[in-house]
């Protein structure tokens, strides 16, 4: 039984997202003070939602601030209890685009960019606000009061709970489009936890993302994102070993990647470029992906290109994340001295001092230069920074090959 399901089983019936959320708590503690005397009900979700809905009925019966609002959806609740005998049980099913749904909510034009991301990533899709903050490079005590704020509006100001349409949508799908990307960031590299993929969160967001571009079609970003998705999506299968370690990019067996899912990626890249968008942040990404897709062996992917498609998109969004991945691009297609001198110039940005991948990308170019006892140091550094169990253990490991003198992976 998924939690963030019980959340839009109930934000869709009361129209109120934070209280769904309460409910949602409320109905969890009462199972753990009743399942382990009583066992687990056949039906978990069923069970959950019928306690929150009754909880529900008196919260709303005794808010008579908002007494029309809520007899009107007294009255719902209570003839849909009378129709449906089991109404609830397609809470231990799919939940179809009713997460999507939520996320349309969450992304209220009321509530500012970064609140509406922040919001919908944590009441809605469940992940927690370190990870958000990493998301966001952002100390976690400003996103948990962001989300505070945003859960406080939402809830005073009655907002509907609704899939906008024309101009509403337009609106909203700026802030939605990043929820779902960031959704799938999270999936694709876990930011923490023992595993570094969670196929499920990226699963979600490719389903969102489908259902986006049929709801905004001539949408180019929309494309966008569901190109770039695809794309990296189409190369889960190798990013891993048996154990589970992670496979970087350059020794995967590209026999392992998804040739569908990469033709789906390219079709959705080509709408994206034939809508206008070829200059979009989703769609910039997806085409440096598309390079690396549709090379056979590594030797073969153009460097140069994705290292020109690094510089647009940093012209388009100022972010030194960006610009590190442009050094690594640089590095590829220059040597490593001129991507170094790129990466050293980043070295005072506060974005990046906790950021893992900068001393790692800086240890591998240090390595490849010669530099070993720096190389280790750099490694050593980015390990104690990395809060994914799998990726500090990658970096332990290449910390101890500049050790022991060992090669460099190609």
């Amino acid at each position: 039984m998924s939690i963030r399901r019980l959340i839009t089983g109930l934000s869709r019936m009361l129209r109120d997202v934070p209280l769904a959320e309460d409910l949602t708590q409320e109905a969890l503690v009462a199972a753990l003070e009743h399942w382990p005397a009583s066992g687990v009900p056949e039906k978990p979700g069923a069970w959950l939602m019928a306690l929150a809905k009754r909880r529900a009925l008196d919260h709303l019966r005794r808010r008579s601030m908002l007494a029309r609002k809520h007899e009107m959806l007294t009255r719902d609740l209570e003839q849909e209890q009378q129709a449906m005998p089991d109404p609830h049980a397609a809470l231990d099913d799919d939940i179809g685009d009713e997460l999507l749904r939520l996320i349309f909510t969450a992304c209220h034009p009321r509530l500012s960019r970064e609140a509406r991301a922040a919001l919908a990533l944590r009441m809605i899709c469940g992940l927690t606000t370190e990870e958000i903050a990493r998301a966001f490079l952002q100390p976690e005590a400003t996103i948990a009061r962001r989300i505070v704020r945003a859960k406080r509006t939402l809830s005073e100001s009655g907002l509907a709970y609704e899939t906008p349409r024309g101009e509403q949508l337009s609106e909203r799908l700026a802030s939605v489009l990043e929820v779902v990307y960031l959704i799938f960031n999270e999936g694709y590299t876990a930011a923490r936890g023992d595993e570094w993929l969670r196929p499920q969160l990226c699963n979600d967001a490719l389903r969102m993302g489908r259902v986006l571009t049929l709801v905004a079609p001539k949408e180019a970003e929309a494309h966008g994102l569901l190109a770039l998705m695809e794309l990296n999506a189409s190369r889960i299968a190798a990013r891993t070993d048996a154990a589970g370690d992670p496979i970087l990019l350059m020794d995967q067996n590209r026999a392992l990647w998804d040739r569908l899912q990469i033709r789906r990626g390219l079709l959705a890249l080509v709408r994206a470029c034939e809508l206008g968008g070829g200059r979009g942040f989703y769609t910039l990404q997806a085409a440096i992906v598309a390079c690396h897709a549709r090379a056979a062996t590594p030797d073969e992917t153009e460097w140069p290109r994705i290292a020109k498609l690094y510089a647009k998109l940093g012209a388009l969004v100022h972010s030194p994340i960006i610009e590190l991945n442009r050094a690594v691009a640089i590095g590829m297609a220059e040597g490593p001295a001129a991507a170094l001198a790129i990466v050293d110039g980043l070295a005072g940005e506060p974005a990046l001092k906790t950021y893992h991948l900068f001393p790692s990308v800086r240890g591998d170019l240090l390595h490849k230069l010669g530099r070993v006892v720096e190389a280790r140091a750099a490694f050593e550094l980015a390990s104690m920074l990395a809060t994914n169990k799998r990726e500090r253990e990658l970096l332990r490991r290449r910390a101890t090959e500049m050790s022991s003198g060992a090669p460099e992976p190609s």
